[in-house]
């Protein structure tokens, strides 16, 4: 089977995807046969740089005289989930061996974008095949079919190991141990793969268990050299070593190295037969077990749903003034649209009820001017909207609707977000993802954290997207990269806040259009999603559901009679928690900002 590749510069963050085609009932071009049909494929590239560029990624080979060409040359390419790749088809009638496309007939063409493909069931997209100009004439369908192209198996590695009786370094006291994990490459060299926490006064550590890929740790091979030094840390970066062991995992998964001696090579020179060990490393448990990854649960139907939350406080400023954070105009987006458009586009495709939630915060509401600090956007017609353009739509008016007042609480949107995660199935097919757009300092820090803390166990992501001109230092805190969130003995399971200032970003990208503002925007804030997504299922143990691909569009062209039984339905949504008046009661606030 022949094989094109994207030659796009590859990258850490991406995936690769193999596409599979093949098309049914095509228009017949030729006079005396059936058209002969090849597919020509095309991404755009250079996109954020704003000078697109329409490349021609590959061709697929000709079929001789046939209307249902199932296609052997697949396409690999770059998935990026944080952007809006967009990829055309193009089906030609091939009548000579020519590169040339216009000593071709022009058949039909499709296009889609990459996350389209991805987030139809089962990874499976089916399109109309259209002329250049968008006429009505049928010309055929075509099928595409994504899958993850690593092969490999993903494997991950738990390692739980101590140190016993480890030498002591520090003149005045206890060692302060932590441990250096190597692969050696090429029998010399050796490539750090993971760093064991500082424990401090221990010369018996105990050092936290840990996961990585067996990829990182010995390139899948399990008889690959890993070499493990032990050292003394100390503030001045001269940390002190203790002394090294070596093993394969093959020995550590099988026990056959449940305990190590640490050699010092100095010490045992010095010492000669004297010299036993600088202490002895003991694994309690070395375990691996299968790693899935966010495509492989997209592919078994894993839906992402998505929710917004608007800061309709004060202190944006009259949305009737021009200088307004919330003032919409007649020709560009205010930071609100911008920042939900850039987000909701890339999340859409893999929602296929394209149904969201969207909030608001902060402001007194009708009919009775209570401050609410979690109400719907659609003041009376309750949480749900359809489409990105129904969350612009219920946006805009509600801005004319509401009063803002303040303070700036985040919590009760997340508790809500949370409630709902809560009560998704626990067979991993639903995860949503919640944008809190916001203009000032969080009024409500600490039960914020909290309520971050108790949403990190749950199938739930949160972007936070900061707009104007504020102080948003604190945001930085809840976006525990380097640390999980902990507070009063409760550490979170896992990061799942990604915090962008949008002043911040537009200081970056302020020489493009915001066409492609909004491209560099969904590409920064989205780009953790996907990890945060394997991460929880993999946590939790929940495997990729069996794969549902659609029933075929002519069942005939396979021998079949009949056609394949329909994909069991999307989930049932689940039920949104309610307070009276179908709102969840406020917080204490705050002392209340009124402009």
């Amino acid at each position: 089977m022949a094989q094109v590749t994207d030659q796009a510069a590859p990258s850490d963050l991406c995936s690769k995807l193999r596409l599979t085609l093949s098309a049914y009932k095509l228009r017949d071009l030729d006079v005396f046969s059936k058209s002969d049909p090849m597919c020509v494929v095309y991404m755009y590239r250079d996109v954020l740089t704003g000078n697109p560029r329409k490349v021609e990624i590959g061709r697929t080979e000709i079929v001789k005289n046939c209307l249902n060409p199932e296609w052997s040359t697949t396409f690999m390419i770059d998935y990026y989930f944080e952007e809006k790749q967009q990829i055309i088809f193009a089906v030609y009638d091939a009548d000579s061996k020519s590169r040339n496309l216009e000593d071709h007939d022009f058949i039909g063409m499709a296009e889609a974008t990459v996350g389209d493909i991805v987030g139809a069931q089962g990874c499976t997209k089916l399109m109309q095949l259209t002329t250049q100009t968008g006429g009505n004439a049928r010309r055929g369908e075509l099928k595409v079919v994504a899958e993850e192209a690593d092969d490999a198996v993903k494997e991950m590695v738990r390692v739980d190991c101590r140190g016993v009786k480890l030498d002591k370094k520090d003149l005045f006291g206890k060692s302060d141990p932590f441990l250096k994990w190597y692969r050696i490459s090429g029998g010399i060299s050796k490539l750090l793969v993971h760093q064991t926490e500082v424990i401090k006064k221990k010369l018996n550590p105990h050092w936290r268990p840990f996961e990585v890929s067996l990829q990182k740790l010995c390139g899948n091979d399990r008889n690959a050299r890993i070499r493990i030094e032990c050292f003394d840390w100390d503030n001045d970066g001269g940390h002190d070593y203790i002394g090294n062991c070596e093993t394969t995992m093959e020995r550590l998964l099988s026990k056959e190295d449940n305990e190590l001696p640490l050699i010092n090579e100095k010490k045992q020179e010095k010492k000669g037969k004297k010299y036993k060990d600088s202490g002895v490393l003991v694994f309690d448990s070395v375990t691996s077990k299968r790693y899935y990854t966010f495509i492989e649960f997209i592919t078994a139907q894993t839906h992402l749903d998505f929710s917004l939350a608007v800061d309709l406080t004060a202190s944006n400023g009259n949305p009737q003034t021009s200088n307004s954070l919330h003032f919409i105009g007649d020709f560009q987006m205010n930071q609100y649209q911008l920042a939900c458009r850039a987000i909701a586009d890339i999340l859409q495709p893999y929602n296929p009820a394209r149904v969201f939630e969207a909030m608001g915060f902060g402001a007194k509401i009708p009919p009775r001017g209570e401050t609410s600090f979690c109400f719907p956007l659609n003041i009376s017609q309750g949480y749900r909207v359809v489409g990105v353009e129904g969350l612009m739509a219920a946006y805009a008016t509600c801005i004319q609707q509401v009063r803002l007042f303040g303070p700036t609480n985040f919590s009760p949107v997340v508790n809500r977000a949370a409630e709902i995660a809560a009560q998704y199935p626990k067979d991993g097919s639903r995860y949503q993802v919640l944008l809190i757009i916001t203009d000032g300092i969080i009024s409500d820090f600490e039960p914020t954290v909290h309520a971050i803390i108790g949403a990190s166990y749950l199938p739930l992501s949160i972007i936070i997207i900061g707009v104007g001109n504020d102080d948003f230092s604190r945001m930085e805190d809840l976006d525990s990269d380097s640390q999980l969130l902990t507070m009063n003995g409760r550490t979170a399971q896992r990061d799942i806040v990604q915090f962008v200032a949008l002043k911040d970003f537009f200081s970056k990208h302020s020489h493009v259009s915001q066409q492609f503002q909004l491209a560099h925007l969904a590409k920064e804030v989205l780009a953790e999603v996907p990890g945060q997504v394997s991460s929880y299922m993999n946590v939790n143990g929940i495997v990729p559901r069996p794969i549902e691909r659609p029933p075929p569009l002519y069942p005939e062209l396979n021998g079949q009679n009949n056609a394949s039984p329909a994909a069991a339905p999307y989930p049932p949504a689940a039920p949104y928690p309610t307070g009276p008046n179908n709102m969840p009661p406020p917080p204490m606030p705050s002392a209340p900002v009124e402009f």
